[in-house]
Parts: C-alpha cells; sequence; structure tokens
C-alpha cells in the first residue's frame, strides 16, 4: 500500500521534482453506492497506469463505469459514494483517501478536468474571462495585476478568436465549440500533470469536433500534460489515443494499444463495441443492392413534405460592435421528402438545419418561403388547423434525459397527447399506452415508472413511443441518438427502420453524425452557412461527393475505415 497523501507533497515545485514517469497509478480500485436498496458496486477491480505526455481512453456503453472511474481519480463521487478499496497513486502518493481539502488543490493545479456539457458547467451569469481569471487567482497561478493578460493568452492559446472581447462575454454569447474551447482553456489553465476529458466532444459536429479534439492535443503535447479521453466514440478512441481501456459493467474487460483494441478485439464485448460504432465502411441497415431500384421507388412515391426558398433571418447583437444585425440562418433553401422514406439533413453547427427542422414543425415561423406538407402550405398555419398538423408531424428531440417530464409516470407521458386530442377514454388510452411500449420493445412494468429510472436508451424508446401516439404520418428527428452510447445507437436506429417499415413512417433526420446518417436514410442534403452545398442519395453523395465542403465533412469523421471509392475520391 502505498503511504496516504502528505499535503506536502502538493507542492508544485516537490511534484515535478519526485514525479516519476508514470504519472497517475490505479491499483485494484472498488468504488460503491448507497442507495435505497442497499449498497451498490460501481467499479470494481480497476487497475491502469497513465505515463507522463500519454493518452489514454476510457471507452464503454452507458453505466459500464467510465465516469465513475474518472470521478473517483478527481474526488468527484456524489455523496453516496465512496471508495471501498484500491489506490489512486498521483506522482508517488496515493490520494484514494484524501480530504476534501488536499483534493480542491490537486483538482485545477495538477489534475484539470474538461466536463462534458459546455453550458451547464459554465457559469451563466459570470463572464468567460471571469471564470477563468477565478481559477488561476484560487490555485496562485497569476495574480490580480496579470490575470487579465494571462486569460486573454490561454483564450488565444485554446483557439478562441479575438479572445480579448470573447473574455468579456457571457457563456450564452459563444457556440457549442467556443463554450468548450473556454473549457479546454479552464481546465489547462495551472498546467496539470494530467488532464481529464469526460466526453468532450459528443454534442459538437465533426468539423468542430476535429478542431476541439486538435487544439487539445497541441496543447496537452506542448504542457507534457498526460490525458484520459472519456469517451462512448470507439473511432475517436483509436485515433487520439494510444491506448484503449474497455469498461463494462464496472469492470474493465479489455485494455491495450488503441489499433489493436480496434482491429483484433479479444473480448466479446469489445467485439459488440466495435461492431455497433458506426463508420462509412459500416454494412447499411437500408441495403443498397439495387440502388437504381430505390431510387426508381422513391422517384414513383408522392411528396409528403416539400419545401420551396424557404428562409429564416434572426436579429442577432454584433459581439464586437454591440448593435443589432440581421442573420440569415436559412436561405433559400429547398427539397422534398418522398413518403416512406428518410431524407437526411447534415452539416455543422450553425449551418440551418435544426432551423428546419423547428420551421417544419411549425416552432419557428418562416421568414419567407414555402413548405407544404401533404399538399398544403403550413409556412404561416394557426388555430385549429396548426393542432391538426401536430397531429400529423410529431417529433423526436436530441436529449432523452431533458425530453421528458421527470414529475410524470411513463404512462402519463405516453397518454398526454392522447387526453391533449381528446381522444378514447381512459381504459382506451391506457390500451393505447401498453400497445406504445410493445411496439418498441418495453415490457408493459415501465407503465408506472419514472424516466428517472430508466436508461438513456430506454429514454428514448419512449419518447419514440411518445412520438407514435397520434398516429403520425412524418417524424421530425432532430439529433435523435447522438446522446447514446453505440450499442443503445444501434438499438434505437434498427428499431426506428422497423417502425418506418411497419408504419409507412417518412422521416426528415437532423444529424451532424454523417456515419449514422449513411446508415439510415435514403437522400441526403448537406448544408452549410443556411444554404444548400449539395444533395442527393445517400450513395451518390458519400461514394462520389462533389463539393469540397462534404468532402470536408467526411475526411472529419475521426478513426473510422473509409470505403475505397470514397478514399479515392477524397484524395
Amino acid at each position: 500500500m502505498s503511504a496516504p497523501l502528505d499535503p506536502t507533497a502538493l507542492d508544485p515545485t516537490s511534484i515535478t521534482q519526485h514525479g516519476t514517469e508514470v504519472v497517475l497509478d490505479v491499483r485494484d480500485l472498488a468504488v460503491d453506492f448507497v442507495t435505497e436498496m442497499g449498497t451498490v458496486t460501481g467499479i470494481s477491480g480497476v487497475n491502469f497506469q497513465l505515463r507522463r505526455g500519454e493518452t489514454i481512453a476510457i471507452v464503454g456503453e452507458s453505466g459500464s463505469g467510465k465516469t465513475t472511474t474518472v470521478n473517483a481519480v478527481l474526488g468527484l463521487l456524489p455523496a453516496n459514494g465512496s471508495v471501498r478499496s484500491g489506490e489512486i497513486v498521483f506522482n508517488g502518493a496515493n490520494i484514494a483517501g484524501a480530504t476534501e481539502k488536499v483534493l480542491r488543490r490537486i483538482r485545477g493545479a495538477h489534475i484539470g478536468f474538461v466536463p462534458q456539457d459546455p453550458m451547464s458547467n459554465l457559469n451563466p451569469v459570470m463572464r468567460i474571462g471571469d471564470q477563468l481569471a477565478e481559477v488561476l487567482i484560487a490555485h496562485g497561478a497569476a495574480t490580480k495585476r496579470d490575470v487579465k493578460a494571462k486569460v486573454v493568452e490561454l483564450f488565444e492559446q485554446a483557439g478562441l478568436p479575438d479572445a480579448a472581447s470573447r473574455a468579456r462575454q457571457y457563456p450564452h454569447e459563444f457556440s457549442g465549440g467556443m463554450r468548450q474551447r473556454a473549457l479546454i482553456a479552464i481546465g489547462l489553465a495551472c498546467q496539470p500533470d494530467v488532464l481529464i476529458a469526460d466526453e468532450p466532444t459528443s454534442a459538437l459536429d465533426v468539423t468542430v469536433q476535429r478542431t476541439i479534439l486538435d487544439r487539445l492535443s497541441l496543447m496537452t503535447r506542448e504542457l507534457g500534460t498526460a490525458m484520459i479521453l472519456v469517451t462512448h466514440d470507439l473511432g475517436l478512441a483509436a485515433e487520439r489515443a494510444e491506448t484503449v481501456i474497455v469498461m463494462n459493467k464496472g469492470k474493465i474487460v479489455e485494455q491495450g494499444p488503441s489499433q489493436q483494441i480496434l482491429t483484433n478485439p479479444q473480448h466479446e464485448y469489445t467485439r459488440r463495441l466495435v461492431e455497433s460504432a458506426p463508420s462509412l465502411a459500416s454494412a447499411r441497415m437500408r441495403p443498397d443492392a439495387d440502388v437504381l431500384a430505390t431510387e426508381r421507388a422513391m422517384a414513383a412515391s408522392p411528396v409528403i413534405l416539400s419545401v420551396r426558398d424557404l428562409a429564416k433571418t434572426f436579429r442577432v447583437r454584433n459581439a464586437a460592435t454591440g448593435r443589432r444585425e440581421e442573420f440569415h440562418a436559412v436561405d433559400g433553401v429547398s427539397f422534398d421528402l418522398h413518403r416512406g422514406s428518410t431524407l437526411a439533413i447534415v452539416g455543422e453547427s450553425g449551418s440551418g438545419k435544426s432551423t428546419i427542422a423547428r420551421m417544419a414543425l411549425r416552432l419557428e415561423e418562416p421568414t419567407s418561403g414555402s413548405i407544404e406538407f401533404d399538399g398544403t402550405n403550413i409556412a404561416h398555419l394557426g388555430g385549429a388547423k396548426l393542432k391538426a398538423l401536430r397531429r400529423r408531424v410529431q417529433p423526436i428531440f436530441q436529449d432523452p434525459y431533458s425530453s421528458l417530464n421527470p414529475m410524470s409516470s411513463i404512462g402519463e407521458i405516453l397518454e398526454e397527447p392522447l387526453k391533449i386530442y381528446g381522444l378514447g377514454s381512459a381504459a382506451s388510452r391506457r390500451e393505447k399506452a401498453l400497445d406504445l411500449l410493445e411496439l418498441v420493445t418495453l415490457d408493459a412494468s415501465v407503465y408506472d415508472r419514472f424516466a428517472s429510472e430508466l436508461s438513456g436508451g430506454q429514454r428514448q424508446r419512449i419518447a419514440i413511443a411518445r412520438s407514435l401516439a397520434l398516429d403520425p404520418q412524418l417524424i421530425i428527428c432532430d439529433e435523435p441518438v447522438s446522446a447514446l452510447d453505440v450499442l443503445v445507437q444501434a438499438q434505437i436506429l434498427e428499431l426506428m427502420i422497423r417502425l418506418q417499415k411497419e408504419l409507412g413512417l417518412s422521416y426528415l433526420f437532423i444529424s451532424h453524425d454523417l456515419a449514422v446518417v449513411r446508415l439510415i436514410a435514403d437522400e441526403v442534403v448537406v448544408m452549410k452557412a443556411g444554404q444548400i452545398v449539395e444533395r442527393g442519395s445517400i450513395v451518390g453523395v458519400f461514394d462520389d461527393p462533389q463539393h469540397e465542403y462534404t468532402r470536408t465533412l467526411l475526411r472529419s469523421i475521426p478513426g473510422v475505415p473509409v470505403p475505397e471509392p470514397l478514399a479515392q475520391s477524397l484524395e
């Protein structure tokens, strides 16, 4: 057993001097949680080493123990969690039993942290620069006299444009990518020995993701910082880490060199992860054996959604001048969605794809142009006609954790649309809810449970079931699987395809994940800066992209094998 941590070991000079090649050594770590049902083991027997300057990735599905492991290292376990046994040896000192006072001196100064959701991890009423300054002063990395200059320097290193002006802004004035860069600057502010990044890019599109990860790699390399990357994206793990650790049900089931894990997995669970991970080389969920026949069938089917010259303009404040200016979120967009098919809209953040989804749902009023659903222009519908439309057009939102009412039972959630439209009796609504649960392959016992008792995949199945309650014809899917791990993601996509075939559904599928789009869609529209730059069949666009922006998106997908025709077209 290592000696308990001596607080004097936290002096920055002494840490640098006595640091060995292995900066973090986790030995037989076990964490328990006390619940109403008794003591539950979160992780057990976790062993790994992190060497100075090395990057390791911890992968696994939701609930596998990834976040519990890094929270134990950070000393950020919830109140009902504790380290039952094992050691966390940081620079030669066991910090597993360290006091909160000691751990506060380690966090930020010696172990940095970049959390997953940048919006909920930044103070919304505090300027971004002040939040970074607070960290620098708290850990003695800057004085009040020089902290402003240090903040600008760190923001510039993190790749934030016009850093001095940005430091005076609030989180809501930043894009998702800019907020994540700010968190990277905060995590690396004190030049820590170790940086822990927990799903740092899961909500970002592929081009911003690559930019963020490149910046993170550059900064950690320059500082000699070791990094633990927590992710459910195997491609990202293989591309960015030297070593991959695979966790399942609280235990490490496999670890080794990243390329070896990806190309020759030994454990059955790792093989399932690899097989489920979407990539441009994956077998499509929709067969492409006869592309011409598929295109002919779509051409013969009627158009259910027709968008013509659609535009949406917002008035926004210019960060530099403070004046309000026009921002063209959607600019002259036209496309057709055929009944019973899936049209995907892809593009980076700010391209306008989600704005189109909101206008198709009539949550936003178009500035100009038309949106025809089943032959009727719905662009400016209101009152009873709008209510009637929403019975036939339903959404599936991105986040299964925030899109379900935590105060209602699952049965109440599924019956609510029926009540709003005055459909059926209490008994028939209950029967419909049970039928919907069966349709999305959930047990009837879920009816009386609450969303908080369900996994992410189960919650998204409930969201899908709710969208089907009124027997709609068109489903608007806004990033419906981006918050899910690869195993659950594959299950949800297979479910959506089965339901489409059985019920004749049409999908407008909004996504930043091109690998997922290739698996499920028939046609694709590529957007940039509010305009369509390319459109066509999935096979045509993905195998032979014509626009340089499309090729940039495809090249940005991390760590996935690329089919030969596409590889040649990207050269």
